[in-house]
């Protein structure tokens, strides 16, 4: 179940870049940009399915939680105590989107093989 959890949001994360794939890039970008408008909702079910289903050892798991973070930013604020800290750490994570994006998508699609 992570697999695609990481699928969707490595779609989400990278769709900047999916456009350049040849021949269904504009169409998989489409879908992702749709994706892309429900993204906090994907961030939260993320961390929740993460947090109370799976152990935080391994790397789907720990890509997931750092894919949850990136999609939430925007709700951070509002958690008390560390939101703002985790705000910041988020932001930072922000501004490689697309590469953290494009590596969750790999992972993702190579644990579904």
């Amino acid at each position: 179940m992570i697999e695609y959890i990481n699928i969707v949001a490595g779609l989400i994360l990278c769709v900047g870049f999916l456009e350049a794939i040849p021949a269904m890039g504009k169409h998989i970008a489409k879908f992702a940009k749709w994706l892309g408008g429900f993204d906090t909702i994907i961030g939260i079910i993320i961390i929740i399915y993460v947090a109370f289903f799976l152990d935080w050892t391994g790397l789907q798991s720990i890509l997931a939680i750092i894919a949850g973070f990136i999609m939430i930013v925007g709700i951070l604020p509002a958690i008390p105590a560390i939101g703002k800290s985790l705000e910041k750490v988020a932001k930072v994570l922000g501004g490689f989107q697309g590469i953290i994006g494009i590596i969750i998508l790999i992972l993702g699609i190579w644990g579904l093989l």
